[in-house]
């Protein structure tokens, strides 16, 4: 019941484009666009290329939306984020976080999902080339940026923890508590660093988590 009532909000969110053509990408674009592509058949069985443009320095004060759909390179959707985009036997479900693309999944009515494909150009295509060239240090990658996230995680909760039962009404139901935790100086700066930078590369991974978040 809830996926349906967000999928129509989704989709109610997806506005009609303006036609315009979609713009090459460029290298300067690494950090602020984001390009993601598939192929899918019309009713009448002709193939159409379908994609994705997400710029991350737009939101919705924005005089054009931060995201905007391209069916054979001319925009016919845009809208702010998340948004669901209407396409045939599907819709494209499309959301960020701070940190870059939280989803691009194609959702077809069956229920199948499938993630389009990165442009090789953009950040996303490159770390998934990455990926593909080296498996094994990819995946050493991944796990130690997990690893940092619970670590942070960890930090987090119970810092939080130790100041909520430092609330007076807080400490005489329920005792105070003292974290165990006690980082030096360059770790409380290394660590919000290796964090960021382990949620942004989940993210180029397409793999974004609550913990990052």
């Amino acid at each position: 019941m809830f996926t349906k009532y967000r999928r129509r909000w989704q989709l109610s969110k997806a506005k009609p484009g303006d036609g315009s053509p979609l713009q090459r990408y460029r290298l300067w674009q690494l950090l602020s666009r984001s390009l993601f592509a598939l192929e899918l058949a019309d009713p009448s069985g002709h193939r159409q290329v379908f994609e994705v443009d997400v710029r991350h320095l737009r939101d919705s004060s924005s005089s054009k939306r931060p995201a905007a759909l391209y069916r054979d390179g001319v925009q016919t959707h845009q809208g702010n984020l998340p948004v669901a985009f209407p396409v045939p036997g599907g819709v494209i479900e499309v959301a960020t976080t701070q940190y870059g693309v939280k989803r691009m999944h194609y959702i077809g009515d069956d229920g199948h999902e499938q993630v389009l494909r990165p442009d090789p150009r953009s950040l996303e295509g490159r770390r998934a080339r990455f990926d593909r060239r080296y498996p094994r240090t990819s995946a050493v990658i991944g796990a130690v940026g997990l690893v940092v996230l619970l670590m942070g995680l960890a930090v987090t909760l119970s810092l939080a923890t130790e100041h909520i039962t430092r609330i007076e009404v807080v400490a005489q139901h329920l005792g105070t508590f003292t974290s165990p935790i006690r980082l030096p100086a360059w770790a409380n700066i290394a660590l919000p660093i290796a964090g960021a930078l382990a949620a942004t590369d989940r993210a180029l991974r397409l793999k974004s988590t609550w913990m990052a978040d």
